[in-house]
């Protein structure tokens, strides 16, 4: 079952882990390059330094092709796309759209550029500066997404533009990357799923509590950064949902410094990055000091084991989801189960 994506790549399936901050580390990306798929590392809330140090641990462990997800926005994007060029790292993966000259330098450089984008008109426009394939995610989708649902925006974008697009949002199985494929397709991405395995270093506490949840029970949230995000209705959710404005800012402030002292960011690092969200994003001064929450709240939860006190990013999916497979499992039986659906339909039965 080979696509474009595959090509790309120069991977085995047309499956992608992504990038997920504080959940998709060396070890989880490395275990998805191993078992065939593209792992993505999460670089957006590592210093350059971490950044450096991961990337290492990846090439240790395995010699098959890797991404890494960076921050379009953030003051040292340049001297990242640098490090991923200098280590041979094969994809460079974009949460928000990079500016023009990134992905001419990314792809002068051999590195295949590959933005996530929640729109049509999005992808038109990072299609057009010359991005070599996008990851496309539908509102059921976690973390920060939008509001239209996987099965209208995959076709919308497959029709918009002429290079590989990865569906993302809602995905999980076998039967999702024959319908993805059925869109037009070249792949599936996948995070909470990902997740939701042996591999992810994620709290088993709190994957008990995700395995827990029914397609219910998660929120399309402006309460945790002020940016639209689908996170778990459990934990510091409702009481943030619940609170005053003045008192998610005075939390806002005190997650930044907690943040500020964990990571060894600078407060003009700091600064810059505040500014440039308010000026990229057209985010109000109040959501750019929200936005200092969400660090702090996803580390409490996804690697302290706090449920109670964090934030629990999360597709609707997660209610169908039920078990914790290797990285190697799940992804053997996605493809087994979608060579079986498409012997199915060839057969005119059922799959």
């Amino acid at each position: 079952m080979r696509t474009r994506a595959c090509e790309l790549f120069g991977v085995r399936y047309p499956i992608v882990q992504t990038g997920m901050g504080y959940v998709s580390d060396a070890g989880l990306t490395a275990a998805t390059a191993e078992a065939g798929g593209l792992g993505i590392l999460s670089a957006g809330l590592l210093g350059y330094d971490e950044l450096a140090t991961a990337i290492e641990r990846v090439r240790s462990a395995t010699d098959k092709p890797f991404g890494v997800n960076i921050r379009a926005d953030q003051p040292d994007v340049e001297r990242r796309i640098d490090l991923l060029i200098s280590t041979g790292v094969k994809v460079a993966s974009f949460a928000l759209a990079p500016r023009q000259e990134l992905i001419a330098k990314c792809k002068d450089a051999g590195l295949a550029v590959v933005p996530s984008i929640g729109a049509r008109r999005h992808a038109e426009k990072v299609a057009a500066w010359g991005a070599d394939a996008v990851i496309v995610q539908g509102g059921e989708g976690g973390g920060h997404t939008g509001g239209v649902p996987t099965s209208l925006l995959l076709p919308q974008v497959v029709d918009a533009v002429d290079i590989p697009v990865i569906g993302a949002g809602g995905f999980f199985d076998g039967r999702g990357l024959v319908a993805a494929l059925a869109y037009g397709a070249d792949g599936i991405a996948m995070g909470t799923r990902f997740l939701l395995t042996t591999d992810s270093p994620v709290a088993r506490q709190v994957k008990d509590v995700y395995l827990g949840k029914t397609v219910n029970d998660t929120v399309l949230t402006t309460e945790v950064d002020g940016i639209p995000q689908r996170v778990l209705r459990a934990g510091t959710v409702e009481k943030l949902e619940n609170s005053s404005a003045p008192g998610r800012l005075v939390r806002a402030v005190r997650n930044a410094i907690a943040f500020r002292k964990l990571s060894g960011t600078s407060w003009s690092d700091l600064v810059r990055e505040g500014l440039a969200m308010r000026r990229g994003g057209g985010l109000s001064l109040s959501q750019v000091v929200m936005a200092a929450n969400a660090p702090m709240l996803y580390r409490s939860a996804l690697l302290e084991g706090s449920a109670d006190v964090g934030v629990m990013a999360t597709g609707q999916v997660v209610g169908l989801i039920d078990d914790l497979p290797s990285c190697a499992e799940l992804i053997d039986r996605i493809m087994t189960q979608a060579a079986r659906v498409l012997r199915g339909f060839e057969g005119g039965a059922r799959p």
